[in-house]
């Protein structure tokens, strides 16, 4: 079992930058063994994939929204995935939630730890 606490989240205004950080505890042994992935979830939307970066970090993936402007990241030394928010604006606001699992995938029911969530606001 992997247990994962997410953070960072916060009010930032358009054009500001957060960096979230996914932290796992528990059987970290095989964090670095799993793919993870950043998603999120607007209200009244369904939960969408933002990123996702493969066991070792040689590998990335972004959805269109968030290329060019999002980075996904992470240190399996500190059993520890971060993604750093820039340029961001106001439809990226959502709870943000990081996700482990062994396939490198932007669909969600293919990760099988999710941390719990934080919400990133973004003013106008």
């Amino acid at each position: 079992q992997v247990q994962l606490v997410d953070s960072g989240g916060g009010l930032v205004q358009a054009g500001g930058s957060l960096k979230l950080a996914c932290a796992a505890s528990g059987r970290t042994v095989t964090f670095s063994t799993y793919a993870m992935g950043w998603f999120r979830q607007a209200p009244g939307k369904e939960r969408e994939f933002v990123a996702t970066i493969n066991w070792s970090g040689s590998i990335t993936f972004y959805a269109d929204s968030v290329k060019g402007r999002f980075t996904i990241s992470r240190d399996n030394a500190k059993n520890t995935g971060y993604l750093q928010m820039n340029s961001l604006k106001p439809e990226d606001t959502a709870v943000y939630y990081c996700a482990v699992g062994n396939s490198f995938s932007t669909r969600a029911n293919n990760y099988d730890y999710w941390g719990q969530g934080t919400q990133v606001t973004v003013s106008s």
